[in-house]
């Protein structure tokens, strides 16, 4: 898979990761699976859909993980 994307849950992230964190590893998974590091014109749109969508994805999966040895604040 690709080795830029980094873990963002506990304990490999001292705290929650950010909005541009999850982005980022998005965006890169999006360009791995496309092949394109940037898409012409008549993709972009799709494309940053995509990144959307894989970005929310990645927040909700985050949201839910119960990681072991490790305190999950709940916001009420």
């Amino acid at each position: 898979m690709c080795r830029s994307i980094k873990t963002l849950r506990p304990p490999a992230l001292p705290e929650e990761a950010t909005e541009d964190e999850i982005r980022a590893a998005a965006l890169q998974y999006v360009r791995k699976v496309s092949g394109f590091r940037a898409p012409a014109e008549h993709n972009r749109e799709v494309f940053e859909r995509a990144v959307e969508v894989v970005a929310a994805a990645t927040a909700e999966l985050l949201d839910g993980l119960e990681v072991r040895g490790t305190h999950r604040s709940t916001a009420a």
